[in-house]
C-alpha cells in the first residue's frame, strides 16, 4: 500500500550513465535528457560550476582554477563525488520537469565485466544523489532490449556496443550473457588516435573537441566514392602559431584503422568462443551495432565482410541503452533475472 502510494509521487528513472553522454528515461516522459558527462569545477571554492552541455563548452577553455572533468572513464567512476553531483543534477531536473519530489526509482546500465566494487561505487553513488531504489543491469543486455532483440527467448542474438569509453561485444540467449568482451577501444580513442595522426603528420596539437568533430564530419573505415576534407585549426608544434591545415577521410580513415582493427578480432573472439548451436542463431539473425560508433561510415560493412555473417545498425543507435531501462521500468518485475541486484554478486561472465 505504502510503495504504491509512494509511486504516485515519485519517477521511474532509467539512466544510460556513459563515458561521453548520459541520457536519462522518465517512466511516461521517455527521454528527456541527453546530455555530455562532463562537469567544471571550480578549484578555488570546490563548487560546481557548470554540468553537461555548458560544461562541455567549457572544454579547453577554462581558466587555470576551473577544470572541467569527465567524471567517469571507460564506462566507470573515476571521480565518486563529481559523479554524484552529476547524477543529483540529473535527477533534480528530472523532478523539475515531472513536478514529483520523492526519491526516484532508477535503473541503471553499467558495462559488461565490471567489478563488484565498481557496482557498488555506482550504486552507491546513485543512492546518494537521492535514489531510493537502484538496480544495475549490464549495458549489452540493456541496449539489446532496447532494440527488441529476444533476450529471454531460446535464441541467440549478438549486439555490438560501441560507446564512448568501452566497446561492449555480447551474445545473449535466455536472459543472460552467454559470451562477451568488453574493451576500452570506442569513441574517445578514436579521437585520440585522430589527435595522434595529426600532430605526428602534420606537426599540429589538436584538442580532443576538434578531433571529435573530424571524426563526425568525415570519419569513415571505408573508400568513399566522392573524397571528403575538412579543416583543421591548431598550434604549430614548430613555431607554436596557429596553423590551419586540410584533413581528408583518408587520413582519418588511416588514423583509426589500428582501432577498427582491434574492435574486428574482438567480435571474432566472441565468435569463437560461442557454442555452435547459439552461433548458428547469430548467423542466421546478424549482429546488431548500436552506441555512438555505430553511425561512423562503413563500419556495418567492414564488420559484414571480416564476420562474414549479416550486420545491421539499430534504428537511433545512441538511444539503444537507455530505451532498454525504460522497458525494464515498465515491468520490472519481469526483468528482475537479468539485474545485477546483489552487492556481491559479480556480473555474469563469459563461460
Amino acid at each position: 500500500m505504502f510503495e504504491r502510494f509512494y509511486n504516485l509521487f515519485s519517477n521511474d528513472i532509467g539512466i544510460d550513465l556513459g563515458t561521453a553522454n548520459t541520457l536519462v528515461y522518465v517512466r511516461g516522459h521517455g527521454i528527456i535528457i541527453n546530455e555530455p558527462s562532463v562537469v567544471a569545477v571550480n578549484q578555488k571554492t570546490g563548487r560546481i560550476v557548470a554540468i553537461g552541455k555548458e560544461a562541455k563548452q567549457m572544454l579547453g577553455r577554462t581558466p587555470g582554477h576551473i577544470t572541467a572533468v569527465k567524471p567517469l572513464v571507460d564506462g566507470v567512476i573515476s571521480d565518486f563525488e563529481i559523479t554524484e553531483e552529476l547524477l543529483r543534477y540529473l535527477i533534480g531536473k528530472v523532478n523539475a520537469i515531472s513536478k514529483k519530489m520523492a526519491r526516484p526509482r532508477v535503473v541503471i546500465g553499467v558495462p559488461s565485466g565490471v567489478t563488484n566494487v565498481q557496482i557498488r561505487a555506482v550504486r552507491d553513488a546513485s543512492k546518494s544523489a537521492g535514489a531510493r531504489e537502484v538496480h544495475i543491469v549490464e549495458e549489452p543486455m540493456a541496449a539489446a532490449i532496447g532494440i527488441r532483440m529476444p533476450v529471454k527467448e531460446p535464441v541467440g542474438s549478438m549486439v555490438i556496443d560501441i560507446g564512448g569509453g568501452t566497446t561492449d561485444i555480447a551474445v545473449i540467449s535466455l536472459g543472460g550473457i552467454v559470451h562477451s568482451r568488453n574493451l576500452n577501444v570506442a569513441g574517445d580513442k578514436l579521437n585520440s588516435d585522430i589527435i595522434s595522426y595529426i600532430r605526428d603528420e602534420f606537426k599540429i596539437l589538436v584538442g580532443d573537441r576538434t578531433a571529435e568533430e573530424v571524426k563526425i564530419a568525415i570519419g569513415s573505415v571505408s573508400d568513399t566514392k566522392s573524397p571528403v576534407e575538412a579543416s583543421v585549426r591548431g598550434r604549430d608544434l614548430a613555431t607554436g602559431l596557429p596553423r590551419e591545415v586540410i584533413i581528408t577521410e583518408s587520413d582519418v580513415r588511416e588514423a583509426i584503422s589500428s582501432s577498427i582493427s582491434q574492435l574486428v578480432e574482438a567480435a571474432k573472439e566472441v565468435l569463437e568462443g560461442t557454442p555452435p548451436e547459439i552461433l548458428s542463431d547469430v548467423m542466421h539473425r546478424g549482429v546488431v551495432l548500436v552506441g555512438g560508433g555505430a553511425l561512423v561510415a562503413g563500419i556495418a560493412d567492414l564488420f559484414r565482410r571480416e564476420l562474414n555473417i549479416p550486420v545491421h545498425i539499430a534504428e537511433d543507435p545512441l538511444t539503444a541503452v537507455v530505451r532498454g531501462t525504460g522497458i525494464i521500468l515498465e515491468d520490472i518485475e519481469n526483468f528482475r533475472d537479468i539485474l545485477i541486484e546483489n552487492e556481491d554478486e559479480l556480473p555474469p561472465k563469459s563461460y
